[in-house]
Protein backbone atom coordinates (compact mmCIF):
# COMPACT_ATOMS: atom_id res chain seq x y z
CA UNK A 1 0.00 0.00 0.00
CA UNK A 2 1.29 3.48 -0.82
CA UNK A 3 0.47 6.85 0.73
CA UNK A 4 1.68 10.21 -0.60
CA UNK A 5 2.12 12.97 1.97
CA UNK A 6 2.71 16.60 1.03
CA UNK A 7 4.31 18.84 3.64
CA UNK A 8 3.95 22.61 3.44
CA UNK A 9 5.89 25.36 5.19
CA UNK A 10 3.62 28.40 4.69
CA UNK A 11 4.99 31.76 3.67
CA UNK A 12 4.10 34.59 1.35
CA UNK A 13 7.53 35.27 -0.18
CA UNK A 14 8.67 31.64 -0.01
CA UNK A 15 6.38 28.68 0.56
CA UNK A 16 8.24 25.39 1.02
CA UNK A 17 6.87 22.06 -0.14
CA UNK A 18 8.02 18.48 0.21
CA UNK A 19 6.39 15.29 -1.04
CA UNK A 20 7.14 11.83 0.35
CA UNK A 21 5.88 8.35 -0.43
CA UNK A 22 5.21 5.93 2.42
CA UNK A 23 5.11 2.28 1.44
CA UNK A 24 3.57 -0.31 3.72
CA UNK A 25 4.61 -3.87 2.96
CA UNK A 26 4.42 -7.25 4.54
CA UNK A 27 7.68 -7.93 6.34
CA UNK A 28 9.89 -10.59 4.73
CA UNK A 29 10.29 -12.79 7.77
CA UNK A 30 6.69 -12.25 8.69
CA UNK A 31 5.40 -13.95 5.54
CA UNK A 32 6.38 -17.39 6.88
CA UNK A 33 5.10 -16.50 10.33
CA UNK A 34 1.81 -15.34 8.82
CA UNK A 35 1.50 -18.55 6.83
CA UNK A 36 2.09 -20.55 10.01
CA UNK A 37 -0.41 -18.40 11.89
CA UNK A 38 -2.95 -18.80 9.10
CA UNK A 39 -2.65 -22.59 9.26
CA UNK A 40 -2.99 -22.47 13.04
CA UNK A 41 -5.94 -20.08 12.73
CA UNK A 42 -7.70 -22.43 10.31
CA UNK A 43 -7.25 -25.23 12.78
CA UNK A 44 -8.31 -23.25 15.86
CA UNK A 45 -10.75 -20.69 14.46
CA UNK A 46 -8.58 -17.73 15.62
CA UNK A 47 -7.36 -14.98 13.29
CA UNK A 48 -4.10 -13.00 13.45
CA UNK A 49 -3.11 -9.67 11.90
CA UNK A 50 -0.26 -9.64 9.37
CA UNK A 51 2.91 -7.90 10.56
CA UNK A 52 3.65 -4.89 8.35
CA UNK A 53 6.66 -2.64 7.77
CA UNK A 54 6.85 0.89 6.42
CA UNK A 55 9.45 2.68 4.37
CA UNK A 56 9.61 6.25 3.14
CA UNK A 57 11.12 7.82 0.05
CA UNK A 58 11.51 11.34 -1.26
CA UNK A 59 9.32 12.29 -4.21
CA UNK A 60 9.97 16.02 -4.63
CA UNK A 61 10.75 19.23 -2.79
CA UNK A 62 11.10 22.91 -3.58
CA UNK A 63 9.54 26.30 -3.07
CA UNK A 64 6.85 28.54 -4.48
CA UNK A 65 8.22 32.09 -4.61
CA UNK A 66 6.41 35.38 -5.00
CA UNK A 67 8.34 38.62 -5.68
CA UNK A 68 8.22 41.18 -2.85
CA UNK A 69 7.32 44.13 -5.08
CA UNK A 70 4.32 42.34 -6.59
CA UNK A 71 0.78 43.30 -5.52
CA UNK A 72 -0.59 41.13 -2.66
CA UNK A 73 -3.51 39.71 -4.68
CA UNK A 74 -1.17 38.62 -7.47
CA UNK A 75 1.14 36.93 -4.96
CA UNK A 76 -1.76 35.01 -3.42
CA UNK A 77 -2.96 34.00 -6.92
CA UNK A 78 0.53 32.62 -7.66
CA UNK A 79 0.39 30.50 -4.50
CA UNK A 80 -3.13 29.36 -5.37
CA UNK A 81 -2.21 28.37 -8.94
CA UNK A 82 1.12 26.73 -8.08
CA UNK A 83 -0.38 24.77 -5.19
CA UNK A 84 -3.12 23.47 -7.49
CA UNK A 85 -0.38 22.27 -9.85
CA UNK A 86 1.40 20.48 -6.97
CA UNK A 87 -1.85 18.88 -5.85
CA UNK A 88 -2.54 17.63 -9.37
CA UNK A 89 1.02 16.41 -9.87
CA UNK A 90 1.40 14.49 -6.59
CA UNK A 91 -2.25 13.77 -5.68
CA UNK A 92 -1.44 13.50 -1.98
CA UNK A 93 -3.53 11.37 0.35
CA UNK A 94 -2.65 13.73 3.21
CA UNK A 95 -1.24 17.25 3.54
CA UNK A 96 0.62 18.45 6.62
CA UNK A 97 1.14 22.13 7.39
CA UNK A 98 3.29 23.89 9.93
CA UNK A 99 1.10 25.88 12.30
CA UNK A 100 1.44 29.62 12.29
CA UNK A 101 4.24 30.86 14.52
CA UNK A 102 3.83 34.40 15.88
CA UNK A 103 7.00 36.43 16.00
CA UNK A 104 6.39 39.75 14.20
CA UNK A 105 2.86 40.97 13.62
CA UNK A 106 3.53 42.28 10.09
CA UNK A 107 4.98 38.93 8.98
CA UNK A 108 2.29 36.96 10.78
CA UNK A 109 -0.52 38.67 8.88
CA UNK A 110 0.99 37.97 5.44
CA UNK A 111 1.78 34.35 6.35
CA UNK A 112 -1.79 33.97 7.62
CA UNK A 113 -3.08 35.22 4.28
CA UNK A 114 -0.92 32.65 2.44
CA UNK A 115 -2.15 29.93 4.85
CA UNK A 116 -5.73 30.89 4.02
CA UNK A 117 -5.01 30.27 0.34
CA UNK A 118 -3.42 26.90 1.21
CA UNK A 119 -6.42 25.84 3.23
CA UNK A 120 -8.79 26.93 0.45
CA UNK A 121 -6.91 24.82 -2.13
CA UNK A 122 -6.90 21.79 0.20
CA UNK A 123 -10.64 22.16 0.78
CA UNK A 124 -11.25 22.43 -2.98
CA UNK A 125 -9.18 19.27 -3.52
CA UNK A 126 -10.91 17.51 -0.62
CA UNK A 127 -7.60 16.37 0.92
CA UNK A 128 -7.30 15.79 4.67
CA UNK A 129 -4.91 18.06 6.52
CA UNK A 130 -2.88 17.88 9.72
CA UNK A 131 -1.19 20.81 11.44
CA UNK A 132 1.90 20.70 13.65
CA UNK A 133 3.63 23.33 15.74
CA UNK A 134 7.36 23.92 15.25
CA UNK A 135 7.99 22.24 18.63
CA UNK A 136 6.00 19.14 17.60
CA UNK A 137 8.01 18.87 14.37
CA UNK A 138 11.33 19.22 16.21
CA UNK A 139 10.23 16.66 18.80
CA UNK A 140 9.14 14.17 16.13
CA UNK A 141 12.37 14.38 14.15
CA UNK A 142 15.01 14.87 16.84
CA UNK A 143 13.33 13.81 20.07
CA UNK A 144 13.87 17.33 21.40
CA UNK A 145 11.30 20.13 21.08
CA UNK A 146 13.92 22.89 21.19
CA UNK A 147 16.25 21.44 18.54
CA UNK A 148 17.91 23.92 16.22
CA UNK A 149 17.22 24.17 12.49
CA UNK A 150 20.40 22.27 11.53
CA UNK A 151 19.53 19.30 13.78
CA UNK A 152 16.10 19.08 12.13
CA UNK A 153 17.65 19.29 8.65
CA UNK A 154 20.10 16.50 9.52
CA UNK A 155 17.19 14.38 10.72
CA UNK A 156 15.31 15.00 7.45
CA UNK A 157 18.35 13.85 5.44
CA UNK A 158 18.78 10.78 7.67
CA UNK A 159 15.10 9.73 7.56
CA UNK A 160 15.01 10.08 3.76
CA UNK A 161 18.40 8.36 3.36
CA UNK A 162 19.89 11.40 1.60
CA UNK A 163 23.59 12.24 1.51
CA UNK A 164 22.73 15.96 1.48
CA UNK A 165 20.48 18.38 3.33
CA UNK A 166 17.64 19.56 1.06
CA UNK A 167 17.86 23.25 0.15
CA UNK A 168 16.50 25.86 0.46
CA UNK A 169 15.65 25.74 4.17
CA UNK A 170 11.93 26.23 3.47
CA UNK A 171 11.85 23.01 1.42
CA UNK A 172 13.72 21.10 4.16
CA UNK A 173 11.20 22.46 6.68
CA UNK A 174 8.32 21.24 4.49
CA UNK A 175 9.87 17.77 4.32
CA UNK A 176 10.17 17.83 8.12
CA UNK A 177 6.43 18.57 8.32
CA UNK A 178 5.64 15.68 5.94
CA UNK A 179 7.82 13.29 7.96
CA UNK A 180 6.10 14.40 11.16
CA UNK A 181 2.75 13.51 9.59
CA UNK A 182 4.13 10.08 8.67
CA UNK A 183 5.33 9.51 12.25
CA UNK A 184 1.98 10.73 13.56
CA UNK A 185 0.10 8.30 11.29
CA UNK A 186 2.30 5.29 12.13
Amino acid sequence: MEKRILGLDPGLAILGFGAILVKTTETTGARDAVTSLAVAANNSGNSQAKPMSESVQLLDFGVIQTPARTEMGTRLCTIYDDLHILMEQWQPHLVAIEKLFFYRMSSTITVAQARGVLMLVLAQCNVPMLEFTPAQIKQALTGYGNADKYEVQQAVARELDLDYIPKPDDAADALAVALTAWFHQS
